[in-house]
């Protein structure tokens, strides 16, 4: 008995049945070999993993720090020339040992007054040299203490300069111009700072130097500074508003993360960002307009 051929009709459904699961199999198949075409995409995927569980919050930072590394420049991060604690060549060491101390940093740019130029990094241990037993000063050769300068340009990318910081073992790099002068530095717990977030230890806070003035009306200042320190040093009356810090009275005024070189007035005083990082403010300059 011969069975009757199936309808087109019949044919047509399974048809469409079987586009409808190959059509589900490949976006299962797609969702299981997605491939991010960029960055954005990388973020994108890596806080999703982070809403549904598969990331902690602390490595969702961390591998944002270093997606953001790979696209960050020296000129982010540096730190200004403005406040660099320098040490001239020409300087006796009574004169500058005292400046050292009182910074807490391990290197110290060497600069000629000649050439204005940095001619070499003076770390702190090895001006035990230069000390007598007794603590008195001994008279020796800055030149001989000084090591070789790493000199970098603000546009190179921190991936570069971490790797370059790894390979050469060097800690610090000077920055400088498209004519080689010098604008800042930077230091390889800056690179890391910008993956793993602020790297602090037990002196750090007694080492913060809150406000340093550069003219008459102009000041560099810390985003950690007391409100209270600030209009006492400024002579001013910077409402706080429930603030602690002076960081979180202009954070509030900009409404948002600002970039480097953004610039806000607060009651007469001119703010500009010089640093930020890890999704705050670093380092100020206050203007105060009389």
């Amino acid at each position: 008995m011969n069975e009757e051929p199936p309808s087109i009709e019949a044919e047509s459904q399974k048809t469409s049945v079987q586009k409808k699961i190959e059509k589900k199999i490949k976006e299962i198949y797609q969702r299981f070999s997605y491939k991010p075409k960029n960055k954005s995409e990388i973020a994108e995927t890596i806080r999703d993993s982070s809403d549904s569980g598969v990331l902690e919050k602390a490595t969702l930072s961390m591998m944002e720090g270093a997606l953001k590394v790979s696209t960050s420049r020296v000129r982010d991060i540096m730190v200004h020339r403005p406040q660099i604690t320098f040490v001239d060549s020409d300087e006796s060491a009574k004169d500058f040992i005292p400046r050292i101390i009182k910074s807490g940093h391990s290197r110290f740019p060497v600069l000629s007054k000649e050439s204005d130029e940095v001619i070499g990094i003076l770390m702190a241990k090895d001006l035990l040299g230069l000390l007598e037993e007794a603590g008195e000063q001994k008279k020796g050769d800055l030149n001989s203490l000084l090591r070789p300068v790493v000199l970098i340009p603000e546009s190179k990318k921190l991936d570069t300069l971490l790797e370059e910081f790894k390979s050469s073992r060097n800690h610090m790099a000077v920055v400088v111009d498209e004519y080689g002068g010098v604008t800042g530095l930077v230091t390889i717990e800056d690179v890391l700072e910008e993956i793993v977030g602020e790297i602090e230890d037990e002196y750090d806070e007694e080492q913060i130097d809150f406000i340093k003035p550069i003219s008459k009306n102009e000041y560099l200042v810390s985003a950690l500074t007391p409100i209270e320190d600030f209009n006492k040093e400024l002579d001013c009356d910077l409402e706080h508003n429930n603030f602690d810090t002076i960081g979180g009275v202009v954070m509030h005024s900009f409404s948002r993360l600002p970039k480097l070189n953004d610039s806000i007035t607060i009651s007469n005083i001119k703010f500009i960002v010089t640093s930020t990082g890890n999704k705050r403010i670093k380092r100020l300059k206050a203007i105060k307009n009389l």
